[in-house]
């Protein structure tokens, strides 16, 4: 059973409780019960958990899978619009492209304010004496706009794997969009 099931079959039932509670509790004033007061919060209580339930399953959006997507853990993310994930050394190369198009479609607005959020997938190659070097796998961008991503794809070797002017140079980069 999916979580969203879980919240809607937990709604139900305390919707339920709540109902029967209520009507308990209604019977405890007509008859002058001494539990009266005792029941009127657990009424209330059993209410309050159903629209909170209620509220929540609205709200909740399971995350997007994507085929072929191997765990790469996210190591910055400024918040505005720059997300960078970090693969392990035996990354394998035909899990780049769902492992990007995974986390940016998981990538909640919050108070990124409809920035174009530039993820990015790296892995950290040693460059001698204590020294490294991360290596740039691939980019996308989420337009969270426009509600889309575009992948940017290398044409051509960029020698210190900077990506950083990718999205202004048209003739060295294609650019696939996924709705």
């Amino acid at each position: 059973m999916s979580m969203s099931e879980v919240i809607q079959q937990v709604t139900k039932w305390l919707a339920w409780g709540g109902s029967g509670l209520g009507i308990l509790t209604i019977l405890a004033y007509l008859f002058r019960w001494g539990i009266k007061f005792r029941l009127t919060g657990i009424t209330i209580f059993t209410l309050l958990l159903s629209a909170s339930c209620w509220a929540f399953e609205q709200s909740y959006t399971p995350p997007y899978n994507v085929e072929g997507y191997k765990y790469a853990p996210i190591v910055y993310d400024n918040g505005f619009d720059l997300v960078v994930a970090q693969a392990s050394d035996d990354f394998p190369e035909e899990a780049i492209h769902p492992t990007l198009l995974q986390i940016a479609s998981n990538l909640k607005g919050g108070n990124r304010n409809g920035a174009q959020v530039k993820v990015r997938l790296r892995k950290i190659e040693p460059a001698g004496d204590g020294i490294s070097k991360p290596i740039i796998l691939g980019e996308v961008i989420n337009d969270l706009k426009e509600s889309k991503i575009i992948e940017l794809t290398k044409r051509n070797y960029l020698p210190n794997n900077d990506l950083s002017d990718m999205a202004d140079n048209d003739e060295d980069y294609s650019f696939e969009t996924y709705e």
